[in-house]
């Protein structure tokens, strides 16, 4: 499809206003270090960046380890207990997949695409940067998706993250990624529903649209937001998501020992940065990712995926 075809069939789902302005901020970024989005600052696009801290590992002999250890996808099970879930979605397991970087984290994709096809659960949800670069051809990425994919069991949602163009779409859900752009959809058991909206990035595109994504969810109902970037945890609290689903910071990617982050390139609390966290009656888990961004090295910090176990709490 070219870009033309893709704008026609995203306008008519959209609106001409999303997929047009959507697309035009990513004309308009291309390399672009300031002036756009939560974060003023862009350092994943400044153009030496990763020459840079290629050449300091290189320096000090630890380039070859930082890659090793970027290959080592470990799975993370994180139990989730609510009061609010209906009964019969007890036991529910949500399969999260985030920041895939596919061209950077081949060894990585590698690695997880073994552990998915040994993993249990009931849908897959893919939080966000699928593409390597912030910019330029795509059709590597979806070929590397299309691979891991192929290794998914059931129902399988998908938000665009900040290094995602929205034309990768048609081609996501040509393979069977339902994708949510601002819109919802639920899952239902036995008469009994659970809500899953999810939101176009608002890290740098600022194209999300929570009050949109929540629309047809009833306030009542158990309902999960997935969004690329937990900084919107505040709007999805008070707009009733009982739980947030999000990736986007690496967790730092290269951390001091502890897993300490040196940064986690967003504007959040440091707790929200990794992991399960909470803020008021919501839940929250940010993963630390599958992939690598940069440079395709990890420290204090291994790769992820995770499975979210679903649970009433007693």
């Amino acid at each position: 499809m070219t870009t033309q075809d893709i704008l026609t069939v995203l306008e008519r789902r959209l609106g001409p206003r999303h997929a047009r302005r959507r697309l035009e901020i990513e004309k308009d970024h291309e390399a672009q270090v300031f002036g756009q989005g939560i974060n003023f600052f862009h350092f994943e696009n400044l153009p030496l960046s990763h020459v840079a801290i290629c050449a300091v590992l290189m320096a000090t002999g630890l380039y070859r380890r930082g890659i090793r250890n970027a290959a080592k996808v470990v799975i993370r099970d994180n139990r989730i207990e609510s009061p609010h879930l209906p009964k019969i979605f007890d036991g529910f397991t949500i399969l999260q997949l985030s920041d895939l970087h596919v061209e950077m984290s081949e060894a990585a994709i590698k690695c997880a695409v073994k552990l998915i096809g040994e993993a249990r659960y009931d849908i897959c949800v893919l939080t966000g940067d699928c593409r390597g670069a912030t910019y330029g051809p795509y059709d590597t990425t979806l070929a590397g998706v299309a691979r891991v994919r192929a290794g998914l069991k059931g129902p399988t949602y998908g938000v665009l993250g900040n290094h995602d163009t929205i034309c990768m779409v048609p081609g996501l859900e040509a393979m069977g990624i339902r994708m949510l752009l601002n819109e919802s959809d639920f899952i239902e058991r036995g008469g009994e529903h659970l809500y899953l909206g999810g939101i176009d990035d608002a890290h740098f595109y600022g194209m999300d649209n929570i009050d949109k994504a929540a629309s047809a969810i009833p306030r009542d109902e158990f309902s999960i937001l997935i969004s690329h970037t937990p900084e919107v945890y505040r709007q999805a609290a008070y707009s009733g998501f009982n739980l947030l689903l999000s990736g986007h910071t690496h967790g730092g990617q290269i951390c001091l020992p502890g897993g300490i982050p040196i940064t986690l390139v967003s504007v959040l609390p440091r707790s929200m940065g990794a992991g399960a966290w909470k803020y008021h009656d919501m839940i929250g888990y940010t993963s630390v990712g599958t992939g690598s961004s940069v440079v395709p090295v990890r420290f204090n910090c291994p790769p992820e995926i995770t499975l979210h176990h679903l649970h009433v709490a007693s």
